[in-house]
């Protein structure tokens, strides 16, 4: 494919994400990187011309001619292969972000490896910080060790082999440089980055050589996890991506990568999803689980527990990466994605009441126990507290699962608090958590009788969002995997949510969210899911089919995709986008016969 540059904004298919544990950055057909928090994920990013066209700060490298692109992972891996065709020769670029000896190296270190193929390809780069989302102006540093970059309090190296930077622009703050490849020639283009800290200045050839390490660590991990199944090239690639999620100084695990991507050309939807939300964990572990990974399975979950216990006695929907609660949201001075605002950092749902997370919790801590392990004393008890809390709020309205300002008694809140209530039972009886397991039976059954009288509508054939509506919501299909309802109604309200809000193999989150957004791509994964555990397999293969064939070319997903164009809206790579993947085939992988998915 021709990839061309834009303005402003390229599209969001284009992206293809790398990363160390500890940050992402996102890199372009074009080969530039347009996305790079330094150091951490969730810090502000200081090159970010995804979000700000003129001042955000990129990184780019390229043939100076025109030319043809393809791209891949290295197989197993999160590193990325562009290969460039020019006229006059053919050159590969692998972009990674370096791994050190024993883990993450304690600085970002993004390497790239340009390697003449055939012929001859001029290539041009440059390296331009940006302003941090306008906090922060930055600067060139003439040092005795050569030019340093400096944006506040972070700092960063440009190094190169077989070539260097030319001097700065006229602006003061770009280094750029340029060289030829032959075959078989071989150049790198290293940035090292550190916020607060001493600056580490790595010798070009220790960062090629740590590239392969990097190869190789990526193919390890990879050989750790078993899944030989179906849609399995597929289902790899979201475990890679969702790999890329995972915060390895705590052991969190983001939402996105990304922050203040728009759900809608309209604008206003525009959230920072660098947090750990408890229901993207709750899937998380259930995959880990499948997956046979220990070590994610257990950090993640140890971290999610303890720091629901440091922060108590309030569950919280999301917390920072590093375990805090975050109560601040902040607008940025810069125009957004295609000129779609507002920029933000902070998400305003920290505070809502969404009853939903109750049942994730729960199925945190009952998938970890069904896999063989015991919780700790301090954990049960806290189980039971919660428990018992759930008997009480069920009652209340609350804000859903999708966030909204309009506090309703949403059905799949209320699917959420049975589900909750359903698995404390189960780990009572494991011996896991004490409690009032015959006061918890019986609200668990309450509630069952209250979604079945109030939120059921005849005239439909189909759970309804909240009672009294004619309104649906495709959050309600989670509750076929939790086994609220695996029968008749759960199979009809399939239909009614497919007739109502589907768009194609795809589907809105609810009733009238077409008018405000785009298609939310976990949904889609949701029903052929759903289909699954009411026995219609057949559909949900024929669903999923159509599905995998909806992400970018190297097999990213994004929070939205357009109806009519396939065109990728919202935060990326999303979490709940991977994880529902996952977990649609190894669900069909556990109900489906072998002949029905024979060669999927």
């Amino acid at each position: 494919m021709t990839a061309e540059r834009e303005q402003p904004g390229e599209d969001l298919r284009s992206y293809a994400p790398i990363g160390d544990g500890r940050t992402v950055a996102l890199i372009g057909l074009r080969g530039q990187v347009d996305w790079m928090p330094v150091p951490d994920l969730d810090s502000l990013p200081i090159f970010a011309r995804l979000l700000d066209d003129a001042d955000g700060g990129f990184i780019e490298l390229e043939p100076a001619v025109a030319y043809t692109v393809r791209r891949r992972y290295r197989a197993n891996t999160n590193v990325l292969v562009t290969t460039f065709t020019t006229e006059t020769g053919t050159a590969k670029v692998t972009d990674a972000m370096v791994t050190g000896v024993a883990g993450r190296l304690p600085w970002a270190e993004l390497a790239r490896r340009i390697e003449g193929i055939e012929g001859t390809v001029p290539f041009a780069w440059q390296v331009q910080p940006g302003t941090g989302l306008q906090t922060a102006s930055p600067w060139l540093d003439d040092t005795e060790r050569g030019v340093i970059i400096r944006c506040g309090r972070t700092a960063l190296a440009v190094v190169g082999s077989e070539h260097g930077p030319d001097k700065p622009d006229s602006r003061g703050t770009r280094l750029s440089g340029a060289f030829t490849t032959s075959k078989g020639s071989r150049h790198m283009l290293v940035v090292a980055a550190t916020h607060g800290e001493p600056l580490h200045l790595p010798e070009a050839s220790n960062v090629d050589r740590g590239i392969d390490r990097t190869i190789a660590g990526w193919r390890a991990w990879s050989r750790e996890f078993d899944y030989e199944g179906p849609w399995a090239p597929d289902v790899r690639r979201s475990a890679l991506a969702l790999k890329l999620l995972i915060f390895s100084p705590s052991g969190a695990i983001a939402a996105a990568a990304t922050t203040s991507l728009p759900e809608s050309p309209g604008g206003r939807k525009n959230w920072d999803y660098r947090y750990a939300w408890v229901r993207d964990l709750a899937y998380t572990a259930h995959a880990l689980v499948w997956f046979g990974l220990r070590e994610e399975t257990h950090a993640a979950i140890s971290w999610m527990l303890r720091t629901i216990r440091e922060n108590g006695p309030d569950l919280k929907v999301f917390y920072t990466l590093d375990g805090r609660v975050d109560r601040e949201t902040q607008e940025y001075e810069v125009p957004g994605w295609r000129g779609v605002d507002p920029v933000v950092t902070g998400n305003p749902a920290h505070g809502q009441l969404q009853l939903g997370v109750f049942g994730d919790l729960f199925a945190i801590c009952r998938t970890y126990v069904d896999a063989g392990n015991i919780l700790d004393i301090d954990t049960g008890q806290m189980l039971s507290t919660v428990a018992d809390r759930v008997c009480d709020l069920w009652r209340r309205r609350d804000s859903g699962m999708w966030e909204l300002p309009d506090e309703q008694h949403y059905t799949s809140s209320k699917m959420g608090c049975w589900q909750a209530l359903n698995d404390a039972i189960m780990l009572h009886e494991a011996g896991q958590i004490p409690g009032g397991i015959d006061r918890w039976r019986v609200e668990r059954d309450r509630i069952k009788d209250w979604v079945d009288a109030e939120c059921w509508s005849d005239d439909l054939g189909a759970y309804v969002m909240y009672p009294g509506t004619d309104r649906l919501d495709a959050s309600v299909l989670l509750h076929a995997p939790s086994g609220f309802d695996r029968g008749e109604r759960m199979s009809a309200t399939i239909d009614a949510i497919a007739e109502d809000l589907g768009a194609g193999p795809l589907l809105y989150r609810y009733t009238g969210a077409a008018r405000e957004e785009h298609t939310f791509v976990a949904c889609a994964f949701w029903r052929a899911t759903a289909l699954a555990c009411v026995g219609r397999r057949v559909e949900s293969i024929a669903l999923m089919d159509a599905l995998v064939d909806l992400g970018n070319d190297v097999g990213i997903y994004a929070e939205m995709i357009a109806a009519d164009d396939n065109a990728f809206w919202g935060n990326l790579p999303q979490a709940l986008s991977h994880l529902a993947l996952i977990n649609t085939a190894l669900t069909l992988r556990q109900l489906a016969e072998p002949e029905e998915i024979d060669g999927h």
